[in-house]
């Protein structure tokens, strides 16, 4: 469309395949164009040919690949959870022609030491992936037969999303996404997303940069876009107040308004 500055690049967070962006793509789609990728393993893309292919700097890797088909035109890249991470290694690897950052409800790095404010993931992982490595046909049997039902009652319950603003409709495309990526892949990856950081680089980041937290977060709390913020020259943050890890669909028009005006003003 004439008059298109740029483009907005979406990056999903793991397991996903762009169901965060639901209402936040139209809010920015009409004044811009809109791309949204998938990461190896989800949604449209194929099982990595490298299994080892997982991490932050591989999935950097693919973005600049995708820019690089779209023409790289000026772009701003939103990243949510583990998205935050591949959009500040695209600023760190391949900076050219990024003219702002949105982190929306994520972590610089570290993600699975800050589960519920512990290391726990950290500490079971390794345990999972010796047992899924065993036994890979079974981990992958049991998981892509999670009742998404039954994972929805499951998040209400721990309140890892918010009861009073989540949709059923917004949430069920994740959780039915969830169960067809491989389990195993899904491991390495989360352990690669654990391994990195991107915090000794923080201070250098010289575009705009929006943070956006979810009061609530128990997957990325919201200390952590607090260090963000405190660590990014200019960053701002907006701390969405009963937010969780899925604020975008639980309070779509206040996040949609400020990110919208953010990103008119990165141009």
């Amino acid at each position: 469309m004439e008059g298109r500055k740029g483009r907005v690049v979406f990056c999903d967070g793991i397991l996903c395949d762009g169901f965060i962006w639901k209402y936040l793509w139209n809010d920015i789609a009409y004044a811009t164009d809109v791309a949204h990728w998938h990461y190896r393993g989800h949604g449209r893309s194929g099982a990595p040919v490298d299994p080892a292919r997982v991490d932050i700097a591989s999935h950097t890797r693919d973005l600049m690949a995708i820019r690089r088909h779209l023409g790289d035109l000026p772009c701003v890249i939103v990243g949510h959870s583990m998205g935050t991470q591949v959009a500040l290694g695209a600023w760190r690897m391949f900076p050219k022609n990024i003219r702002a950052l949105v982190l929306v409800c994520g972590s610089y790095g570290k993600v699975t030491q800050s589960f519920r404010g512990l290391p726990v993931i950290d500490a079971i992982l390794p345990k999972l992936m010796d047992i899924v490595d065993k036994q890979p046909d079974i981990a992958r049997a049991i998981w892509s037969h999670i009742p998404p039902e039954m994972a929805l009652r499951a998040a209400l319950f721990a309140r890892d999303v918010d009861p009073d603003n989540i949709h059923r409709e917004d949430l069920m495309p994740y959780l039915l996404h969830m169960t067809h990526v491989d389990f195993p892949m899904f491991l390495r990856m989360l352990r690669a997303a654990g391994e990195h950081s991107a915090e000794n680089y923080l201070t250098k980041i010289d575009v705009p940069v929006l943070i956006v937290a979810g009061e609530r977060d128990t997957f990325t709390p919201a200390s952590l876009s607090e260090h963000m913020a405190s660590q990014i020259p200019g960053a701002e943050l907006m701390m969405v107040r009963g937010g969780t890890h899925v604020a975008p669909i639980e309070q779509p028009e206040a996040i949609g308004a400020r990110i919208k005006a953010f990103i008119e003003r990165a141009w």
